[in-house]
């Protein structure tokens, strides 16, 4: 019979290109992923593995044990729920979320003391991941149930073996000093109340940073960046100082305190917030459980 471990490693491997790579995905060693691949190459008496420069690729024999590998994960993980949803139900054990910073601040940390509440013998364990790297993991099996946003307006593409659902829609608002002029302009801002203003901003290849461009597209003269920085909390310690304005998304904006405020765009960018598991995890108390808590509002809602 062929082992599951190895059967996983395989999979690994064809997806990395690596032997170290995989170790570092299946948090083993190199050595132990090598030893993996070749009980599995004598479970069924054929390489499924052939060098190529510093990497490996998959023999033909190995590419059709890892076609088939995610029909045997599916069924695994079926029979698993099966058992679980069959007992009383009750989620337990740990529940491993990947999701993307603001997500974690924004969605996840508010409803941790309802679902601790609700379910105390469940525990998450959270991992800060892009979406792309988040759904990856999701699908590889090192995951079960990723946070991700959409990447400017495009939908991020989610792969055939992942139900989805929408949890949050996500909004930039502009957050200004108290005392600066835009704090008392008419609301909701328009583009031309843009111009001529100092901006910190997200850095350049970050969503929030496309936010940015697109929002001063028609200022006519160039915007005046005076800051990039990625952490919102730092960008709003400078917003503070009064020099300079932010684009801020309201997942990422603490409680704003005194000295701060913020304000609506007319044409105020959005993110869709989604939800990915495995289909074949459709049945897991503990993903119903977290998806339940996360459907209800949250304070960054509006």
């Amino acid at each position: 019979m062929v082992d599951v471990g190895a059967l996983r490693a395989l999979r690994s491997v064809a997806e990395l290109g690596t032997l170290s790579r995989a170790a570092d995905e299946l948090g083993f060693t190199a050595s132990a992923v090598s030893q993996q691949i070749k009980r599995l190459e004598r479970q069924v008496g054929v390489p499924v593995l052939a060098p190529a420069g510093r990497g490996v690729v998959l023999t033909p024999a190995g590419q059709a044990v890892v076609d088939s590998a995610s029909e045997v994960f599916q069924a695994l993980e079926r029979c698993a729920e099966a058992a679980r949803s069959a007992s009383e139900g009750a989620p337990s054990g740990v529940l491993r979320v990947v999701a993307f910073s603001t997500a974690v601040r924004g969605l996840l940390a508010p409803v941790l003391p309802r679902l601790k509440a609700r379910c105390p013998d469940l525990r998450l364990h959270v991992v800060e991941l892009d979406p792309d790297q988040a759904l990856h993991g999701v699908e590889s099996g090192t995951a079960d149930l990723a946070i991700v946003h959409d990447a400017d307006g495009l939908p991020t593409p989610v792969p055939p073996s992942l139900a989805q659902r929408h949890l949050h829609t996500d909004a930039g608002d502009l957050v200004v000093h108290r005392e600066h002029p835009l704090a008392r302009a008419a609301q909701p801002l328009d583009c031309p109340d843009l111009a001529g203003h100092a901006w910190v901003t997200s850095p350049p290849g970050s969503v929030c940073h496309q936010w940015f461009r697109r929002l001063v597209a028609d200022v006519p003269e160039d915007p005046d960046v005076r800051h990039l920085v990625d952490d919102f909390a730092t960008q709003l310690s400078l917003v503070a100082s009064g020099d300079v304005i932010a684009l801020i998304p309201r997942l990422a904006r603490p409680p704003l305190g005194e000295e701060l405020v913020s304000l609506t765009l007319r044409r105020r960018p959005e993110r869709e917030v989604t939800a990915a598991w495995r289909r074949s995890a459709d049945a897991s108390p503990a993903i119903r459980a977290v998806l339940a808590e996360l459907g209800s509002p949250t304070p960054s809602d509006g």
